[in-house]
């Protein structure tokens, strides 16, 4: 199958296109022939090598964490999917890999796909709406009439959670720049700060929730506009101990990210507030939650460009720019 691969770790390295064997199916498996795909922040982070220390990928491998596709077979142990389903899905941590014609998934990662919406808007969904619906519901039980503040409102993760929060009965700060207000007004964020010209730092204060996904600097700033007890969940890092434990790690892994977040944990613990590293996981039920929304219209997909599966590596390059507003999605079958 065609596909495109990362050969080294390399900051800005190119992808190669490749031809790589389909996928093994394993018994509790979906393989899916891949419609479409998107880009995420994570994919260019990987091929970096900012993860090598919690998600260590052997070059060479497929990059890709979002899929719309139709299901071609499946493993002998799967009983929800049949060949001919429409499905979309975030494949699991290492087994990552829609940036080609087919993948292989655990059926317990993979969801109807939207009834009501294209391929190429539900590739645009999986990897933000889930990163959103943990952030939000799950870790931090956002409740009617909080306040969450939203960073990066345009954004992938931001468009998607904007909506969510407005469905959750929230009151929605967000940042963003001038040419993109009406954008994020339209999904539903009450006070907007153009952060080319505001400091939020001055804006806000009291807020219940932050949703961070913006650098270190950014990240000091927000941990000062949270109330007492207030909690910032970031999606950008430093991973915490408490994400090391949850993952397994070993004792080394542990030590260095309990380095990694002292600083923050320190300065938010200072501050009475809370600190919470995020990193999104697969999860079938939560985009059946999802599913609903978007087919009854709460939310709807934010999609920005839709690139030819051979211009893969230019599709990266647009996200890496940081304009997107929403996703960036890649049409791999025609």
């Amino acid at each position: 199958m065609k596909a495109f691969v990362v050969d080294k770790y390399k900051k800005k390295g190119a992808l190669r296109s490749a031809t790589m064997p389909e996928p093994q199916l394993r018994d509790d498996d979906v393989l899916v022939r891949v419609h479409a795909t998107a880009v995420n922040v994570l994919d260019s982070k990987l091929r970096d090598g900012e993860f090598k220390l919690i998600l260590p990928y052997r070059p060479p491998f497929i990059l890709g964490h979002d899929v719309a596709g139709t299901v071609v077979r499946v493993g002998r142990n799967v009983r929800r999917f049949k060949a001919g389903d429409e499905v979309y899905a975030r494949p699991g941590d290492h087994r990552i890999g829609t940036f080609a014609e087919f993948i292989a998934m655990n059926e317990a990662d993979v969801a109807p796909k939207p009834e009501n919406i294209s391929m190429e808007e539900a590739a645009s969904i999986p990897l933000v709406g889930l990163t959103a619906w943990q952030a939000l519901v799950e870790v931090g039980k956002l409740r009617p009439g909080q306040k969450v503040f939203i960073q990066a409102g345009s954004g992938g993760v931001g468009s998607f959670a904007i909506q969510l929060a407005k469905h959750l009965g929230a009151v929605v700060a967000t940042t963003t720049s001038a040419k993109n207000v009406d954008l994020v007004k339209s999904l539903g964020a009450d006070l907007v700060i153009d952060y080319k010209t505001q400091d939020f730092e001055k804006v806000l204060s009291g807020y219940d929730l932050v949703l961070h996904s913006q650098d270190a600097k950014t990240l000091e700033k927000s941990l000062r506009v949270l109330k007492p007890d207030g909690l910032l969940i970031s999606i950008s890092g430093p991973p915490d101990p408490e994400f090391a434990r949850e993952q397994g790690m070993n004792l080394f892994l542990k030590l260095v990210l309990r380095l990694l977040s002292h600083g923050v944990r320190k300065k938010a613990r200072k501050l009475g507030v809370r600190f919470s590293f995020l990193f999104m996981r697969a999860q079938a039920q939560q985009l059946h939650e999802i599913t609903s929304l978007i087919e009854s219209g709460v939310i709807r997909p934010v999609v920005d460009k839709v690139f030819p599966f051979e211009e893969t590596g230019d599709a990266l390059a647009y996200v890496e720019t940081g304009r997107a507003k929403g996703k960036v999605v890649i049409a791999v079958k025609q």
